[in-house]
């Protein structure tokens, strides 16, 4: 096939307002290590939503392409283009990408945590009007820069796993994995949305004795119930509420782990105060403004351990896709997405995840 100069994208050019469809420029060269992909599918994350509403901004973020989760075919590559695992990526393959890291700084090389990268490159920090233009999920073609964490992706999982594995999967398989075995524990999950459904799916599928979904509207705590929930809390309920009955649901002790997938200003004070004595809580979902202060004499005298979790990396994104696939048919992660819209719809299918009314979006760029 001719390679593409150009492709349709949908832009944000202004928080809280519809996107614009318009056609962005592709590099006229493919580099070394890079490939240009033509996208089948890209799952909405909280983070686009949080973005498009402008409850996460940055100085000089727009115009920008949203969509950080996303998997297609390769059209065009650059020479000695090889995924993550040291695979030759080829014109024809199904791959997914991540974050693209330096490799120079004190996070790549000190820390050795692709998520300190100083100069990380990740969806929505890539501008839509300076080269490369198109790296992210809504457009139909998109440019993976030479040093995008790539990978090649089975043919037996779903275009939706698989672009989910590229975020909300991996973030979540991160947090999990400061805390140890969960096996006979008692976990609290903040958020019903697909981070915090998904994580009640972890949970569970790890032996976790009782997992106790914390969310709203009922429908997704329904959905949490159907993915491993033994008990759901309502967030209407008010902090104190919500606090007073997962204690009860433990019978007075708490819970060994609390998981924040919510980012609610109240979501730290009831983390800790949920938690059992010498528990674990992992905060990940709180992006957004300060929230109400932490008692810290609670922290101290209950001795808990608290984490922070941000994002995942390619590492992480790896493990997410096995976990799909050694657990395919434990779980009914199609329930999870919604059907598949062009980019025409995407703005619609943001503004439904904001109001709640979908868990995740599916955008296909090859539709209408």
């Amino acid at each position: 096939m001719t390679v593409p100069t150009s492709t349709r994208a949908a832009v944000l050019t202004e928080h809280g307002k519809p996107l614009t469809l318009t056609e962005l420029p592709l590099p006229s060269e493919i580099e070394p290590g890079a490939a240009l992909v033509r996208v089948s599918c890209a799952t909405l994350c909280g983070t686009d939503v949080e973005i498009w509403s402008g409850k996460m901004s940055f100085p000089g973020m727009l115009p920008m392409v949203l969509g950080h989760e996303m998997v297609g075919e390769v059209v065009a590559v650059g020479e000695g283009t090889r995924d993550a695992l040291g695979r030759d990526v080829t014109v024809g393959s199904r791959i997914g990408w991540s974050e693209s890291t330096c490799g120079e700084c004190y996070g790549c090389v000190i820390l050795r945590e692709p998520v300190a990268c100083s100069r990380r490159g990740y969806g929505f920090l890539q501008r839509s009007d300076v080269h490369p233009y198109a790296t992210a999920g809504l457009c139909e073609y998109a440019y993976v820069v030479p040093r995008s964490a790539k990978l090649l992706l089975p043919e037996a999982l779903p275009d939706t796993w698989t672009a989910m594995a590229g975020c909300a999967a991996k973030t979540v398989l991160r947090a999990f994995s400061y805390v140890g075995g969960l096996t006979g524990k008692k976990v609290v999950v903040q958020g019903s949305g697909a981070l915090g459904v998904f994580a009640t799916a972890v949970a569970h599928i790890s032996g976790a004795a009782q997992v106790i979904t914390v969310g709203a509207p009922e429908s997704r705590l329904t959905l949490a119930r159907e993915f491993g929930a033994s008990d759901t809390v309502d967030i209407a309920l008010g902090s104190d509420g919500i606090v007073e009955r997962v204690r009860e649901v433990t019978g007075g002790h708490g819970a060994d782990l609390v998981l924040d997938f919510a980012g609610a200003p109240t979501v730290g004070v009831e983390a800790v105060n949920m938690a059992a004595q010498r528990g674990h809580v992992v905060i990940v979902g709180s992006t957004g403004p300060v929230g109400a202060p932490l008692a810290l004499g609670t922290i101290m005298g209950k001795e808990l351990t608290v984490h922070g979790s941000l994002n995942g990396d390619i590492s992480d994104y790896h493990k997410a896709i096995e976990f799909f696939s050694a657990f395919t048919d434990r779980m009914p992660w199609n329930d999870l997405f919604g059907s598949p819209v062009g980019l025409s719809a995407a703005s619609e299918r943001i503004e439904a995840m904001h109001r709640l009314d979908e868990v995740k979006a599916v955008i296909d760029p090859r539709l209408a």
